[in-house]
């Protein structure tokens, strides 16, 4: 069996627990940071007061935005709601807005910062509020898998795909080699065009979406697909299986959509007759297969919305969508795939004295958790968007 050299390091296991259990710090991210000055209370009864005085003092120059997955206590303070690619967008064709409040989670503050204007400035109302997703591919893993790649001498024939779901380092990565930023809505789309320019898609970060587009919807055969494991020498895979591969997926998941499985299908089957399977494509290959529909957030939505009354859904998406949905449509029955609850965790340290916080701030002339991304980045991040933006039917 052919040898692949890396500089692979196993991680320090006693570092990470430390951070697990909150008594550590990692400079290099966003984790572990405190806000200065005064948080306002949860129990405080004048938060929602207090918002919209802040908002209504800052007019036209604040512009807030709020994901899917947001808390009902958050999303009616938005201006608009929607995807993490849908906002940034909004946020840039805003350039009045002297300040975009994004509440979501880091990486698509930064999508925001690096798609408006240079005298726009994108805060994050908590700086913890990340992604698991995102943070499964860190640049020097990433960049190390690609060496391996190049002492093989694949790296000519693979073209780098990163879903949105990503942070700014690894949008320019892709965009420094040629490779293209996708949806979950134009996934198949970006697979497509990537496959026109090499033989080989190094997918990132999330396995699912990958595996399922490339099986379910453009014929490939999961052998056709290896998982990269960037904390295993050369990812865990012979120089064999990286070149008999066309589709190398990064090993990375959504913590939400990831814990749906099969059972959760069955189980719902059973108790519900008729029910209707609808699943977010980050969901596990097995779930998405059981599936009646799989669609993007924005796909989900659209169905719910044009259900017919009567009829009975159980969503396999996080859990606050889910039950805005249920409340906006009482003439249909909607209900989560899985018995237990599941909040994204990250998404929800976006709470409404954070975003209280942050605006009362603006108010008293501090941005406070701008988030920036620095002009390299930036540039080679926007190539893989606008690459994106170009592709047919985009």
């Amino acid at each position: 069996m052919e040898s692949v050299t890396s500089t692979w390091v196993e991680p320090s296991n006693t570092a990470t627990a430390l951070l697990l259990l909150g008594r550590g710090s990692d400079p290099a991210t966003e984790r572990g940071v405190e806000c200065p000055g005064d948080l306002p209370a949860p129990s405080d009864p004048d938060l929602v007061a207090r918002a919209t005085a802040a908002k209504a003092a800052l007019g036209d120059r604040v512009f807030v935005l709020g994901h899917h997955y947001q808390r009902d206590e958050v999303i009616q303070f938005a201006d608009v709601t929607g995807d993490s690619f849908k906002l940034a967008r909004e946020a840039a064709a805003r350039p009045q807005a002297e300040y975009i409040v994004f509440c979501g989670v880091h990486f698509m503050a930064e999508s925001a910062d690096i798609l408006t204007a240079d005298t726009q400035q994108v805060v994050l109302p908590d700086l913890a509020a990340g992604c698991s997703m995102a943070d499964m591919a860190a640049l020097p893993q990433v960049e190390n898998a690609w060496d391996v790649l190049s002492e093989l001498g694949l790296t000519e024939l693979t073209v780098p795909v990163t879903y949105m779901n990503s942070s700014a380092d690894i949008k320019g990565f892709v965009g420094r080699n040629g490779g293209v930023v996708c949806t979950s809505s134009n996934a198949k789309r970006a697979l497509e065009w990537a496959y026109q320019q090499g033989e080989k898609v190094l997918f990132l970060p999330d396995q699912h979406l990958g595996r399922n587009t490339a099986v379910l919807e453009m014929g490939f055969s999961l052998d056709d697909c290896v998982l990269y494991d960037p904390h295993k020498p050369n990812g865990g895979l012979t120089a064999e299986q990286l070149r008999e591969a066309k589709m190398i997926l990064w090993r990375g998941h959504c913590s939400v959509h990831g814990r749906f499985t099969l059972d959760s299908v069955n189980d719902v089957r059973q108790r519900v007759p008729g029910v209707n399977v609808l699943v977010h494509p980050e969901c596990r290959h097995e779930v998405v297969q059981a599936a009646d529909l799989v669609g993007s957030t924005e796909y989900i939505i659209r169905t719910i919305e044009a259900a017919p009354a009567g009829s009975a859904w159980a969503v396999g998406t996080e859990l606050n969508l889910v039950r805005r949905l249920a409340l906006a449509h009482p003439d249909k029955q909607i209900m989560f795939l899985d018995r237990a609850v599941c909040y994204c965790s990250t998404m929800n340290r976006i709470d409404l004295p954070h975003l209280v916080w942050a605006l009362e701030e603006l108010v008293a002339g501090r941005v406070v958790n701008r988030i920036t991304v620095d002009a390299d980045t930036a540039h080679h991040a926007r190539v893989a968007l606008d690459q994106m933006l170009a592709l047919p039917g985009a």
